[in-house]
């Protein structure tokens, strides 16, 4: 009997071109069937957003031979909502896996990752899902010590399946000599953001995002430390954002109604 051959649909949020979708795709083709869809531009930042007022592009394109390809005008979430419904057609893959995304997805920074929202919104579908992140934010990355991290963690997501409605976020330390896997949870950390005002030719002002992440723990089994101490961190992630702990608290409030 012929072994199952699983389909993987891989996405990003740093562009189709973008190095880091090539390593991940380069991993995924020795373990299935690879497609592809990403934006046809940068949306990192983009969060869970998804294109409602305008048109969606779906276009197939040929970036690199043999694999099926395709390029989306809308962000990393439509790349997904896309893919399922236009070109599985309701037939979903086994496993979607997003990246490898060109800086950390660590800490707060997992709510405005497009990488880790098309992961995310894998997972509302159903689907199996990871979202992968190097500390390296330049086009000249070196993932190669990744690779054999991203091949065992799909490969034991595609044998024992995901708890319900939960992903995994994983992150990468820049560098060879990784110590291993460390299952964390996510670090309280958070950026501490100014705005650099500027003048344009007009003299009216206008503003670059800047700032510095600021880690708030001390523990040592949170993602931060993970990577700080040269270890892949695998947080496991769920998407439904119920603080559960605070509704005994808020049955006690007395509503004056």
């Amino acid at each position: 009997m012929k072994k199952h051959q699983p389909t993987i649909l891989v996405v990003n949020d740093d562009g189709i071109t973008a190095p880091g979708i090539k390593a991940l795709m380069d991993v995924m083709k020795t373990i299935g069937r690879v497609v592809v869809v990403a934006p046809d531009s940068p949306q990192s930042g983009m969060g869970h957003a998804i294109t409602i007022g305008k048109p969606l592009r779906l276009d197939p394109v040929s970036v690199y031979h043999g694999i099926e390809m395709y390029s989306c005008s809308g962000t990393p979430v439509d790349c997904v909502k896309l893919a399922v419904n236009k070109i599985f057609k309701g037939k979903k893959p086994d496993l979607c896996v997003s990246g490898i995304n060109h800086g950390l997805n660590n800490g707060i920074n997992v709510l405005y990752s497009g990488t880790m929202s098309a992961a995310v919104e894998a997972a509302i579908e159903g689907i199996p899902a990871i979202g992968f992140s190097l500390d390296d934010y330049t086009l000249q990355a070196d993932f190669k010590h990744c690779v054999k991290y991203i091949k065992e963690i799909a490969l034991q997501v595609l044998q024992n399946g995901m708890p319900t409605a939960t992903l995994l976020n994983v992150n990468f330390p820049k560098g060879d000599g990784l110590k291993g896997i460390k299952i964390c949870r996510q670090a309280n950390a958070k950026w501490a953001e100014e705005f650099d005002e500027r003048l344009d030719p007009h003299n009216r002002p206008y503003y670059w995002l800047t700032g510095v992440f600021q880690l708030n723990d001390n523990g040592e089994d949170n993602d931060s430390w993970a990577l700080d101490n040269n270890y892949v961190s695998v947080v496991p992630v769920h998407f439904d954002m119920t603080a559960h702990h605070a509704i005994p608290v808020l049955n006690s409030w007395k509503f004056n109604i």
